[in-house]
């Protein structure tokens, strides 16, 4: 008798081959039989006609370093068809650590990733110090999802360098040494790969850069050479060309692309690193994907991550918005509830009062306390969401657009546009990835042989983006949904993110439906399947504040031979394991 069988589903394997109509039998948390009609009895039959069977999707791009500490669920990406994701991405995480120095891997992961540092502070154990230590501890747990990790050079270079490392100085010989020597223990314990940031965009709270982001050639190559020594692995990076904003970066293209293609040469790691477009270099992102496609064509292995649509932030009352800064908007803020407070915000005299009020000054101690006075100035940069949840708005839908329409003034339409569904709305400015204002770019990069699909940044940004939704958008938006513009078949919007980003992390035995593999399987109402509208709940430790968003039209999904969630409610399973390179 099999566990589960999935009965008469349209089998999407991850290939992207064709689909076709087959049962998939599941047995001790593999698929053990892929058929047109597989024989047999089952302890559970999921009915599956006229739904598509795809792999669980792998999310390469994630987080949740402090959250697996607390939170066995891993929302928001196990809404999401998500059944692994990868942590210790852009150079930050939680290990190493020496004792007494938490609080700084707090502040740097505060900065660089918009994560409550109350909520990290309560929620983070500390029940490990060196690497190996902090897998161990992830192996105790389970969860709803797989999780893997990267060993993170702001942490190494913190806990061999402390101050030093901290102030970005230069490594000696017997730093680089020593670093080399911590990576490779990482490599050996588990880790599938290291990370680093090198973008001035990337700042701890105190504002200094990610450790590492100047580490000299030197540095790179001996931890390259750790990894290679330690059985290979990725080499990911937030690369220098990322400008922090809006200046142009000190290091040219050129030279960003040519030491991480000589790396991929040299040690054949896997080197892959953060691709966006941006307002002032819009086709930047030309050059890197023929440079990445030049090392692949010599053998090396160069890849972007894309993605698969605008990055930048939500706008709302929950979070960031025009008139934070408001001496009324402060008040009120302090003293109510977020239910309040939208109540409030809606009165007449209330919005009447903010409206006519300045900006107070802004502390530039406080992170992103001017973003609100900044926003505020780029009405034509901010567009509204429409009814549902519009991430290719035209540019009539523009804040300043908008208001030139109906003859009033861009505060005047923005307070009301976030006063919509109950002072529920959402704004969208999308910082990158948006000239144009279309998808014309992202389709290009989706579709360009060199670039994988990633940058969802579950866990993070809790209170401007929701992006581990991205799994779901690759369906609802690119394989059903966009009418400006081309499509992706529905069978390379699942390959985008079940094979695809399994090779990536060397993952051969998931993101496929084929017998021998995981049964990390979704079954899926694609007819159905949407995104919610983002909303704010206060459920991070000790109150802190994240955006989520849902989807319906998941009528499973399975992790390991277990069904974790049935149409789109937890059944509480919790098969996820830490996944040792």
């Amino acid at each position: 008798m099999f566990d589960i069988i999935i009965r008469g589903g349209t089998v999407v394997d991850g290939t992207g081959a064709p689909s076709c109509i087959q049962d998939v039998a599941i047995t001790d948390g593999k698929i053990v039989q892929v058929a047109d009609v597989v024989v047999g009895e089952a302890r559970e039959v999921i009915q599956a006609n006229g739904l598509l069977v795809t792999p669980g999707f792998i999310d390469i791009h994630t987080h949740y370093d402090g959250q697996v500490s607390w939170d066995t669920l891993l929302e928001p990406s196990s809404a999401h068809g998500v059944t692994t994701v990868v942590v210790g991405n852009c150079g930050v995480g939680f290990a190493p650590v020496r004792p007494g120095k938490q609080e700084w891997l707090v502040q740097l992961m505060e900065g660089v990733e918009d994560i409550p540092g109350t909520a990290l502070h309560e929620g983070i154990n500390w029940e490990w110090e060196t690497f190996p230590e902090y897998l161990d501890a992830i192996d105790k747990r389970r969860y709803a999802v797989d999780v893997a990790a990267y060993v993170p050079h702001g942490a190494v270079r913190g806990y061999v360098m402390g101050d030093r490392g901290a102030r970005n100085e230069d490594a000696t010989a017997q730093d680089i040494e020593e670093m080399a020597r911590i990576v490779r223990e990482a490599r050996e314990a588990g880790a599938v790969g290291f990370s680093t940031s090198r973008t001035m965009g990337h700042r701890a709270k105190d504002g200094e850069p990610v450790p590492g982001t100047f580490a000299n050639t030197d540095e790179l190559n001996a931890i390259a050479d750790a990894l290679v020594a330690a059985g290979g692995g990725i080499f990911e990076v937030a690369p220098e060309v990322l400008p922090d904003g809006g200046d142009q970066p000190t290091m040219g293209m050129t030279e960003e692309l040519q030491w991480m293609g000589d790396i991929a040469l040299r040690t054949n790691l896997k080197v892959t690193y953060l691709l966006l477009q941006y307002m002032t270099m819009p086709d930047a992102w030309k050059q890197a994907l023929s440079f990445s496609q030049d090392i692949l064509d010599k053998g090396g292995y160069l890849r972007p991550q894309v993605a698969a649509r605008p990055f930048g932030m939500m706008v709302n009352w929950a979070g960031y918005h025009p008139f934070m800064k408001r001496p009324t908007f402060i008040a009120l803020a302090a003293s109510l509830s977020l239910d309040e407070l939208r109540i409030e915000l809606a009165k007449p005299d209330v919005r009447a009062q903010i409206l006519c009020e300045a900006d107070e000054p802004v502390d530039p101690h406080v992170q992103f306390d001017g973003l609100g006075p900044r926003l505020g100035m780029i009405p034509h940069l901010i567009y509204a969401m429409g009814d549902g949840v519009d991430y290719e708005p035209t540019p009539d839908m523009s804040v300043k657009a908008l208001a030139s329409k109906a003859g009033v003034s861009t505060s005047e339409m923005a307070y009301d546009l976030l006063n919509e569904h109950g002072g529920h709305a959402s704004l969208m400015f999308p910082t990158l990835n948006y000239v144009g204002e279309n998808h014309d770019v992202i389709y290009e990069m989706l579709t360009h042989p060199a670039a994988i699909n990633g940058l969802s940044d579950g866990g993070a940004h809790v209170r401007m983006i929701c992006d581990a939704s991205i799994p779901t958008y690759l369906l609802t938006h690119w394989a059903r949904d966009r009418a400006r513009g081309p499509k992706l078949p529905v069978e390379e919007a699942v390959r985008l993110q079940t094979t695809a980003t399994a090779d990536v992390i060397g993952l051969s035995d998931r993101g496929q439906i084929a017998p021998g593999m995981r049964a990390d399987i979704n079954v899926i109402d694609f007819n159905a399947l949407q995104l919610h509208t983002p909303h704010a709940v206060n459920d991070l430790p000790a109150g802190g504040r994240r955006m989520l968003q849902g989807a319906s039209g998941y009528v499973a999904t399975i992790v390991n031979g277990h069904i974790t969630r049935r149409n789109g409610v937890d059944t509480g399973e919790r098969p996820g394991r830490l996944v040792r390179a």
